[in-house]
């Protein structure tokens, strides 16, 4: 495999832009014509269902049936698709009640810790190792997220800072028990889950990754996006057994809450899972970063242009913090040596 990522050619610019635009969009779409009165695993369902029949059209399309399943087995599907379908499964349901709890900058902005975790499982799965600039490059993500959550506020930076942190203490002191519930479901209905699938999507991309870029040409990517679709349906349909969820759909019927718009994010999402798995064949998980930078961009000036409140402080600069270090993460990777070094000692 080799340590360097691919050239940046018409066709990955290609998709890189496609992502942008989907990983911009797709939070306002789901906030919008997802109610929450939907059964949410009826959503990925339907996602998934619909990204197969999509994968499928398009392996067909470009005519590459025939060469993708030339040395196909069942054996090596499972052993290639199955944990990463599992683990999509799940990072799909707690994006979904993430979408639904969390305005669409502050969920791009959290989303962008899937850039720790990935660094995190591309060093256990495939030994890839962080530069010092990617290192403090994390440490910025991790600033960003403290502050466009206002954990960190900047008005304690600005003058009168202080004075305006005692007066946001004492409002807080007073309204402390109405406002509890509603903090706790923002927490554990919005930042936890969207933390937990930004984990789950780094182990994901970096065992996609290591399948679709390997030594001998990689999996074709939509052969690679029908597989987890199978997988990803085979646990959902388990869990649907095991979960309310299931006698939910019995009671109240598969489509309960849904109304003909709700396609409209079901179809871009599965689209978006698709151009993941392009981008990362041809363009590299490197710079599927730059896509993300620009979606997360497209998020805001759709917030300020679309919200009579516009953009706060904290997510300007959050914002920022969380582009520029994904800029530094994808444009400072390790030195050729480290890299060699690395492989060596694997090897060994």
């Amino acid at each position: 495999m080799s340590s360097s990522a691919p050239a940046l050619d018409a066709k990955a610019f290609f998709y890189m832009t496609l992502l942008a635009l989907q990983f911009g969009v797709q939070p306002i779409l789901t906030r919008t014509f997802t109610s929450n009165q939907v059964i949410r695993t009826t959503v990925v369902l339907a996602q998934e269902a619909v990204k197969l029949v999509m994968a499928f059209g398009m392996l067909n399309a470009t005519g590459q049936i025939k060469k993708a399943l030339q040395n196909w087995t069942l054996s090596s599907s499972v052993t290639v698709a199955l944990v990463p379908a599992t683990l999509y499964a799940i990072q799909n349901m707690c994006s979904l009640m993430a979408y639904q709890n969390l305005d669409a900058l502050t969920y791009n902005v959290l989303n962008q810790t899937k850039t720790l975790s990935a660094a995190l499982c591309c060093y256990l799965v495939m030994g890839r190792k962080q530069s010092n600039v990617q290192i403090v490059a994390l440490f910025l993500l991790i600033a960003a997220a403290l502050i466009v959550e206002k954990i960190i506020s900047i008005d304690t930076f600005s003058t009168g800072g202080e004075a305006s942190s005692r007066r946001d203490l004492q409002e807080s002191q007073l309204h402390e028990h109405d406002s509890f519930s509603l903090n706790s479901k923002h927490w554990t209905h919005g930042v936890i889950p969207i933390l937990a699938a930004s984990f789950i999507s780094g182990m994901t991309g970096a065992m996609t990754q290591r399948s679709l870029q390997s030594a001998n040409g990689g999996r074709n990517p939509y052969l690679f996006s029908m597989e987890l679709c199978v997988g990803g349906l085979v646990v959902l349909f388990i869990n649907l057994l095991l979960s309310g969820d299931g006698a939910d759909i019995i009671n109240k019927g598969f489509f309960h809450g849904w109304q003909l718009s709700t396609l409209v994010p079901v179809l871009t999402n599965a689209a978006g899972g698709i151009i993941v798995g392009l981008v990362t064949k041809y363009a590299g998980s490197v710079r599927k970063g730059f896509a993300l930078i620009f979606g997360l961009l497209f998020s805001g000036v759709y917030q300020a242009v679309s919200s009579s409140e516009g953009i706060s402080n904290e997510h300007v600069v959050g914002g920022l913090l969380a582009a520029l270090s994904l800029y530094l993460h994808a444009a400072f990777p390790p030195t050729r040596s480290a890299t060699q070094g690395m492989s060596k000692a694997k090897t060994e």
